[in-house]
């Protein structure tokens, strides 16, 4: 059996090794003629699976590690008999953790007390309840927004799109989608970027897409947190210019995260071929002791990782993508043993 795997994928060799012959390369270079005569196809969210790539291979399985679907034409695989899964969820953790930290930052930079501002969460799936979970502990009020959940669970304390975009912090979790009820490209937009003030903070560690730039680089805000751009890697300057955080789309590039999404697909996979997993493979995530010696929250999250690093190193956008394959080692909050109590959730 021959795999394609792309090489940004989490301990691949260790985790996939036992199904046949590897093959590894950049996920912006597997190709058509590289697919062909393969049978497994393991993905970031840099090769777009569609027609164009799989038509005449002999692939029988798509495993994507990361949460999102829009680089997958899922119609596609379906019709042609291929199945497919997708590691939804491998990165809430991180992203959540990605916002908290980065709240806290701006709130000692504008001498703000975080448990007094509104929380908007615009997208109440994997990474949206984690942000919810981990607000809640540290008493900060959530505007939650999700009208398929509300629609499908009858959830009353959902707010509609309005009231959540106008909370003090806005940010955004949805998948990218175009069709259907209620698709989010471009979800905030000029019918509704009123309710944006310049004292809003704004977060994007969704997709890009979801926020129309062209008005977003227009409009004045308190703080602009970016982590996904329209046109990856070909940034939007001005708005990187003027983020407190500009980075590369690693929001959810925690260990913790790579190693999930490489390993839900891993399971997958053995289901897909009726092959016994391997119980060492669970367990390659041992960073040992990790202590935290900070006496006080932010500075306890700052000494796990400082996000602000991501910034500098695309200040020449140039980097970006080196970056993003050659990100630093970070771990998640439950990793740490901390003076302070973390908002782990």
């Amino acid at each position: 059996m021959k795999l394609i795997i792309d090489d940004a994928c989490y301990a691949y060799n260790e985790i996939f090794s036992q199904f046949g012959e590897i093959v590894t390369m950049a996920g912006r270079d597997i190709n058509p003629e590289s697919v062909k005569d393969a049978d497994v196809l393991i993905v970031r969210s840099r090769t777009k699976v569609n027609e164009e790539l799989l038509k005449g291979s002999s692939i029988k399985f798509v495993g994507s590690t990361v949460a999102g679907l829009d680089h997958v034409d899922e119609d596609y695989l379906q019709v042609n008999n291929i199945e497919f899964f997708s590691a939804q969820g491998c990165n809430s953790m991180a992203v959540a953790e990605f916002v908290i930290a980065t709240i806290l930052n701006l709130a000692k930079k504008h001498n703000f007390n975080y448990q007094e501002k509104t929380l908007g969460i615009i997208g109440v799936g994997n990474v949206g309840s984690r942000l919810a979970a981990k607000a809640k502990l540290l008493g900060i009020k959530t505007l939650l927004n999700d009208p398929i959940r509300r629609e499908n669970e009858d959830l009353p304390n959902f707010v509609d799109l309005d009231t959540a975009l106008s909370a003090d912090i806005v940010t955004f979790h949805t998948p990218l989608t175009f069709n259907g009820d209620y698709p989010s490209f471009k979800l905030l937009n000029k019918a509704n970027f009123h309710n944006i003030s310049d004292q809003t903070i704004v977060f994007n560690a969704a997709r890009g897409g979801v926020i129309a730039e062209e008005i977003w680089e227009k409009t004045q805000t308190l703080e602009n947190v970016i982590d996904c751009w329209e046109n990856e890697p070909n940034i939007n300057k001005n708005l990187q210019e003027s983020a407190y955080l500009a980075s590369p789309h690693i929001a959810g590039h925690s260990v913790d995260a790579k190693f999930m999404g490489s390993f839900m697909v891993y399971e997958a996979l053995c289901d897909f071929l009726n092959e016994k997993q391997q119980d060492n493979i669970k367990n390659l995530i041992n960073p040992g002791d990790l202590s935290l010696n900070s006496n006080n929250l932010l500075d306890a999250l700052n000494e796990v990782y400082d996000f602000k690093q991501d910034t500098v190193a695309i200040q020449n956008i140039e980097n970006f993508e080196i970056y993003r394959r050659n990100y630093p080692i970070r771990y998640e909050w439950h990793h740490y043993s901390s003076r302070v109590s973390l908002p782990i959730a």
